[in-house]
């Protein structure tokens, strides 16, 4: 929880991974140019008292995790999404065992969300059901630009990712995380292209879809899709450093998505260990768009609360202490919201 001039905020991390891109875990080439990305954008959006060497960033360990996020970070409860990338890397970039096991043993903080890839056919079905045994696991992240074989990618409404939605949708899994943001070397950029997100979000709506990194670098596309797709969520991982570097920039996303998607559907993402959510949280609390950005409401309390942590914890059933909810209300669940309805109480 974190505490600022009187208000309590519940904090829902929604985005975090445990990685291992040590030397002895690289496949090829590849695995390195994915971490020094990482690593580049680590160390050009965080504040210089934030920058973790090279060394401390190729690989955490839960112990550090659980530091960083719930002794230093303000975190209530965080979501693993984990990436596989088993051509760069040869047991996996993201930790499976490591974080499923961490997130059992810390039930009450930590969710694990899985992974699958629709290009591993039946065998990979058999799998899903077969781990979704094991785990019990609520969601999925989905790397469509994840290299496999001779494919450099996938989309979400190719057929053999039906089946996968189909099985997951039998299986309960209904929260759909799909990395729909910036390129990361060596995938290639319109491998994350946000438009198959439009074609599924029609055909399952009893499924998420919750686009991480809220398209960036396109987030005119993702607004349009989310503001007619009442099932599609925004993670606002990589937006949220932007408050440090560029702080008109991130008003225009937060005003944006404001706008078009609303603050019901907007979840607070560290993207840990990229960034450390304990200088997000604070700088998102005390932000405020500049007063001469007219065409944007100012960002509520409320608004805040919902984005750093209540929206996330309604869609995972995640236990609020009632001293921290707000009361339920109703909301418009597509079209532009309208500024001059908006609370536009100073914060």
């Amino acid at each position: 929880m974190y505490t600022k001039d009187g208000e309590n905020y519940f904090i829902v991390d929604a985005h975090i991974a445990l990685w291992d891109a040590r030397p002895e875990n690289l496949r090829n080439e590849h695995g390195k140019q994915f971490i020094d990305c990482f690593y580049d954008y680590h160390r050009n959006l965080s504040p210089e008292a934030e920058v973790w060497s090279y060394e401390d960033y190729l690989y955490q360990g839960g112990q550090r995790l659980m530091k960083d996020l719930f002794e230093d970070g303000y975190v209530d409860h965080a979501i693993f999404q984990p990436a596989a990338l088993t051509e760069f890397y040869t047991n996996g970039f993201g930790q499976t065992k490591e974080a499923y096991e961490l997130a059992a043993a810390n039930s009450g903080k930590l969710t694990y969300n899985h992974n699958f890839d629709p290009r591993n056919g039946e065998q990979g079905l058999d799998d899903l059901r077969r781990d979704h045994e094991a785990m019990g696991f609520k969601g999925v992240k989905l790397y469509t630009a994840e290299w496999h074989g001779e494919s450099r990618g996938w989309k979400l409404d190719d057929p053999w990712a039906y089946r996968y939605f189909e099985v997951c949708r039998e299986l309960g899994i209904t929260n759909i995380h799909v990395h729909k943001g910036p390129t990361i070397r060596p995938l290639d950029r319109d491998a994350f292209d946000v438009a198959d997100i439009d074609h599924v979000a029609t055909d399952f709506t009893d499924l998420n879809f919750i686009v991480e990194h809220v398209g960036l670098p396109r987030l005119e596309d993702y607004c349009w899709i989310a503001t007619q797709e009442p099932n599609v969520y925004g993670g606002l991982a990589v937006a949220m450093p932007f408050i440090h570097t560029r702080p008109r920039y991130f008003a225009q996303i937060m005003g944006e998505l404001l706008y078009w998607v609303g603050e019901d559907r907007l979840f607070f993402s560290s993207d840990y260990a990229i960034w450390t959510p304990r200088w997000l949280v604070e700088r998102f609390v005390d932000f405020q768009i500049p007063e001469d950005m007219t065409e944007y409401a100012p960002i509520t309390t409320d608004q805040k609360k919902k984005i750093l942590g209540l929206n996330a914890a309604k869609m995972y059933g995640i236990d609020v202490p009632a001293e921290l909810r707000l009361p339920e209300a109703e909301t418009t669940e597509t079209g532009p919201r309208d500024p001059a309805a908006a609370d536009l109480a100073t914060v």
